[in-house]
């Protein structure tokens, strides 16, 4: 029964008032989200990579073999049928994907399959109606030609973007140019079109033509519909997939590392709370001398969202050998940039009996194979984002798997830093001298401009690294090195790790840590100890680098960062 409020009815009055309180919250949800929006616009500056000067050139530094831990350098390339995915079968119920059909060529040419979707666009010519009809599992939809013999044609022929429908046909040539098959429903003793979920054209956002990444951000619910987030969506499925691929074929073990941890991986403090016990009223808050007690919290003591799986995945790999870990990671930074989310995924394998030039060749091959599986397997959502977002970006891929990595110590870099300057290089940054961290413009330079590929730099003073990194033999540098790639800076950052138990005791108190914190972690050095390594990539770093996409936000389905957690 419906119920008629009238305008002095009592709950008609507060329907009212929590009507215009949710439409008010809403207005002041988009008004900081515009605000935000506003904030990153002013913040983002592009990075100066300053141009090479006229006649500078450096040649390929030489990188000395002879003192890796293991003689032979061993090769990372897997077995070509592993760079092809398999096509999977959908069998949920009698649906067909489309990306089987698309995929099968003419194989299913004069079956009547089932197939569901979305329409992305739907024209009506008086006795046809033509839908293209996208379910996310290919770029391309399928297109459908139905004929008003159907039962329902004027209601099919009255759908638009955004509605769901589940239509039986059979699969045909195609005349039109561009599409092999397409879809007829002709027969309405075997065909049919169910509307499944109606879509109010006045009202779909995505019914609105092209809108841009930041736009969408603010409807995280249906930015997948759209051609840009769906292909980043494949490509990003795919990568991870191709993760497990490699490391699982070279013999690692998937090891799942806490989210909640004790320990600060990274020595930086940036870390997330976690707690029960706090509450609006602070007077509930048990306290003692002044501080919050946290011997009665859950846990009874201070616990955070872990920056790194690093420190755990280690104990396995000091019994297993090689491990990786693949999992959601979190800092509390207050950063509004184009590379910066609260909550992102890593990418962490360790290797044991391992030095820091087995680390750089398994980097090197694992990014290679993720370009190189994503070449193979998403050339329709790459072709459009090279169209679309990145013009060359193809080539731009195809180039770095091409080229070997340089190595280049740390120190050579500075050295090469500074000829440029002197040559007549214009950095923002130009107190160059050795011991500085370096910025991304001169990062992008070395590989950007100077060695035109990928780039490891390797051997870093000791004090702008963390305190779990090897030590070397004259106590100045780390063994740590940086993935440096053209367009885009450091994308994986690692090291061989200190398994001498007193060096690392002394690096955890250089660098302000409690040694009472990594009590297991230590231990690893006192029971049968042995060299290691490993490095971390943020995988939303990864997909930008093979999507061209510039904002992380625009890589991930629902990016937390400071002052945003919608949906």
């Amino acid at each position: 029964m419906q119920y008629q409020f009238l305008e002095s009815d009592e709950l008609y009055t507060s329907v009212k008032t929590l009507t215009n309180v949710a439409k008010q919250a809403a207005a002041a949800v988009q008004k900081q989200a515009k605000k935000t929006e506003k904030l990153i616009g002013e913040i983002e500056k592009p990075i100066n990579v300053p141009s090479l000067p006229a006649g500078f050139k450096v040649d390929v530094p030489h990188f000395d073999v002879t003192k890796r831990l293991n003689k032979l350098p061993r090769s990372w390339e897997l077995p070509q049928e592993l760079y092809k995915k398999h096509l999977p079968k959908y069998n949920v119920g009698t649906i067909y994907r489309i990306q089987e059909l698309l995929n099968a060529g003419e194989g299913y040419i004069g079956q009547t399959v089932t197939v569901a979707g979305w329409a992305r666009t739907v024209r009506d010519q008086k006795n046809l109606c033509f839908i293209e009809l996208n379910d996310g599992t290919s770029f391309g939809g399928i297109q459908i030609v139905v004929e008003d013999k159907i039962g329902n044609f004027e209601q099919v022929a009255k759908t638009n973007t955004g509605f769901s429908l589940k239509v039986t046909g059979s699969i045909v040539k195609s005349p039109a140019k561009g599409q092999l098959i397409e879809m007829l429903v002709a027969d309405p003793t075997k065909h049919e079109v169910v509307i499944i979920g109606q879509a109010d054209p006045e009202e779909y956002p995505m019914a609105k033509g092209v809108q841009k990444p930041e736009t969408l951000r603010q409807k995280a619910h249906l930015r997948p519909r759209g051609n840009f987030f769906s292909a980043v969506t494949r490509i990003r499925n795919n990568l991870a997939y191709a993760t497990h691929v490699f490391f699982q074929n070279n013999g690692c073990l998937y090891i799942h590392t806490p989210i909640i941890t004790g320990s600060d991986c990274e020595g930086a403090g940036e870390m997330f709370r976690i707690s029960t016990i706090f509450d609006n009223d602070v007077s509930k808050i048990p306290q003692i001398n002044g501080k919050v007690d946290t011997a009665q919290d859950f846990f009874k003591k201070e616990v955070n969202l872990t920056v790194s799986g690093q420190l755990q995945v280690e104990h396995f790999c000091i019994s297993m050998s090689n491990v990786y870990t693949f999992g959601p990671t979190f800092r509390a930074e207050k950063a509004h940039t184009h590379r910066h989310l609260a909550e992102f995924w890593m990418i962490e394998p360790e290797f044991a009996f391992a030095d820091l030039f087995d680390n750089m060749e398994a980097a090197e091959g694992y990014v290679k194979f993720c370009i190189n599986y994503i070449l193979q397997n998403n050339i329709d959502d790459l072709q459009f984002l090279d169209k679309r977002v990145k013009p060359g970006l193809i080539d731009y891929l195809k180039d770095i798997v091409s080229k070997d990595f340089v190595r280049c110590s740390y120190t050579q870099g500075i050295d090469i830093l500074l000829k440029a300057q002197q040559a007549g290089a214009k950095f923002e940054n130009s107190d160059i001298k050795w011991g500085m961290d370096l910025n991304s413009e001169h990062e992008r330079f070395i590989a950007e401009k100077v060695f035109q590929r990928p780039v490891f730099l390797y051997d870093y003073p000791k004090e702008i690294k963390a305190f779990y990194m090897k030590v070397t033999d004259d106590g100045k540098c780390v063994r740590a090195m940086d993935m440096l790639i053209p367009q885009v800076g450091e994308l994986i950052g690692g090291s061989q790790r200190e398994e001498r138990y007193d060096v690392l005791a002394q690096r955890i108190k250089e660098c302000g840590l409690k040694l009472e914190d990594y009590g297991p972690y230590m231990d690893l050095r006192k029971y049968g100890t042995v060299p290691h390594c490993g490095f971390g990539l943020g995988f939303e770093r990864l997909v930008m680098m093979v999507t061209g996409v510039e904002n992380i936000r625009d890589v991930i389905p629902f990016p937390r960062y400071h002052g945003s957690a919608e949906f």
